[in-house]
This record gives structure tokens, sequence and C-alpha cells, in this order.
């Protein structure tokens, strides 16, 4: 792979934002390719696997609170977990300490899913990583996280607890 090209000392200049607004794009759209036919073959979209993957992360999340990371309409989250749940990849049980809570869990069958697509995943990102290095990857995450208002930024950390 070639060398990236280095930002422009003024990198907050018209041309250098269009780049990274193009890299992240185009990034992000390849990573993502990486899972679409493993979805496609189980009849799932990419909203379906955001689903997944926080459900994965957080075990016994709540629907509000997934409601509250995918940033997405109560009738669009039915949808998704309709399906889910009828796919047998998804199960909900009632709150221990409010019962009008809906806690969210994978089956055994939703779980391998989720690993499955987490692997292609891991594979595309790793090898980005690979390229370049370990400063890099921290400028990276500094970057997005910069794009994440302040204020959701503690829910986002609290997905790796």
């Amino acid at each position: 792979m070639a060398a990236p090209i280095p930002a422009s000392p003024l990198f907050l200049r018209e041309p250098e934002i269009r780049r990274g607004i193009e890299l992240l794009y185009f990034g992000y759209s390849h990573l993502t390719r990486s899972i679409d036919a493993g979805l496609a073959q189980q009849g799932l979209g990419r909203a379906h696997h955001r689903a997944l993957y926080f459900i994965a992360r957080k075990p016994d999340l709540t629907v509000s609170e997934l409601l509250a990371l995918l940033a997405i309409t109560k009738q669009s989250l039915g949808r998704v977990l309709g399906d889910l749940d009828a796919r047998g990849l998804v199960e909900t049980r009632t709150g221990d300490k409010d019962r009008r809570q809906r806690l969210l869990r994978l089956t055994p069958a939703g779980a391998a899913l989720e690993t499955e697509l987490f692997e292609a995943l891991r594979e595309k990102l790793s090898a980005a990583y690979s390229s370049a290095d370990r400063e890099a990857v921290g400028g990276f995450w500094a970057v997005l996280e910069g794009l994440v208002p302040e204020e959701e930024r503690k829910r986002i950390a609290a997905l790796g607890q």
C-alpha cells in the first residue's frame, strides 16, 4: 500500500476537509460492504447489524438505550427488533426493577451471527490499523471522538465496560 498523503499544515482548509469527508465516507462504505453478503444471506440489513452489535456489546440493554444509541425512530427499531426476534436472534425480557423495561439479549444464534460479522469487520479494520502507526490510530480515534457531541461520549464509553 502506498504511503498516506500527509495532511497539509493548513489542514483546516477546504481541500483537506473535503478529503477527510471523502475518506471517512469511502472507508466506512468499504468496511460495511464486507458484511453485506452475510447479512443478505440472513435477509437482514445494516440496521439489523447495528442492533445486533450494540446488544452484543451490552447484554440486557434496554430498548430505550438502544433507541438512543442508534438515533432512529421507535417504529424503525420496532421493525428491526421484530425481524431479529422472528429469526430467533434476539430475546426480550422485562426488567427486574422496572417491569416496563424491555431488556434485550442475543440468543446463541444471534451471538454466533454477530461474532461472524464482527470477525469480517475486525479483519478489514485490523489490516487498516496495521498499515498505520500507533500514533495514526490514536489520531484517528481522536478525530472520530471529536465528531461525537460531548454529551454522548459517556454513553459510548460505557459500551466498553
